[in-house]
């Protein structure tokens, strides 16, 4: 079956392109160009990936993505900016964005960057298949189902984004392991974001909000001071 991807992209000419690499890799691109028409799409839409434009009409990118996360949409979102701030890139990647690469780019590695993220989300599924990490994990009230990217706390599901799953898969497969902030944008992120801890940490903190009853007391993803992260230990749940 092709994968959907949707495009949100103003610039026609920019649009026009990235649609014809994306048929000629085989996947299926939908585009749309404003922020509302993007925002509509996703949310009543599955998609491998969501190309999303930062300037945009109507509603620009960084509030296309917070809408899309605030509707507990899982979509894999990578972000283009023309802007040269580190700080539209950080905001973009703490409001739920997978990725950004920043205009003008080549299609040779924004192709690279989309094959990488959809490969990394297929990667996920596929490791549940192999005898290192079990299919499914569970701690007390918390089960994780990594076949099925399924998430359920006291069996209500938990919606959660492809990085914040790719967390708490990682956290949860190697429970008492702390992680720096770095370790974990080299694993999740899949190359270095150097500088961008509070990515991990709002990250952590919307994953907490999540999963935790108490999200300030946290009992599953604890807080190594002067480390990172570590998640609990099953002899420390009872």
């Amino acid at each position: 079956m092709e994968k959907k991807v949707l495009v949100v992209e103003d610039d026609p000419d920019i649009a026009d392109l990235i649609e014809i690499h994306l048929q000629d890799l085989g996947y299926l691109p939908e585009v749309v160009g404003d922020g509302l028409s993007g925002v509509d799409r996703a949310l009543n839409n599955e998609y491998a990936l969501v190309i999303l434009d930062l300037m945009l009409p109507k509603l620009d990118g960084l509030e296309v993505c917070k809408r899309i996360r605030e509707a507990k949409k899982s979509m894999p979102i990578l972000m283009l900016t023309a802007k040269a701030e580190e700080f539209d890139k950080v905001l973009g990647l703490e409001l739920g964005a997978d990725d950004y690469i920043t205009k003008p780019f080549s299609l040779r590695e924004l192709m690279a960057r989309i094959k990488a993220i959809i490969r990394r989300v297929d990667a996920v599924k596929e490791e549940a298949h192999s005898d290192e990490e079990p299919v499914s994990l569970t701690f007390d009230e918390l089960k994780i189902d990594t076949e099925k990217r399924k998430v359920t706390l006291k069996d209500e599901i938990v919606e959660l984004t492809a990085k914040e799953f790719d967390l708490l898969v990682l956290f949860a497969a190697h429970p008492g392991r702390a992680y720096s902030r770095q370790e974990l944008l080299d694993i999740i992120w899949g190359y270095q974001f150097d500088g961008y801890d509070h990515t991990v940490n709002s990250h952590i903190n919307r994953l907490r909000s999540k999963i935790e009853e108490n999200p300030s007391e946290p009992k599953y993803i604890k807080t190594v001071w002067g480390v990172g992260y570590r998640f609990v230990e099953l002899e420390e749940l009872h």
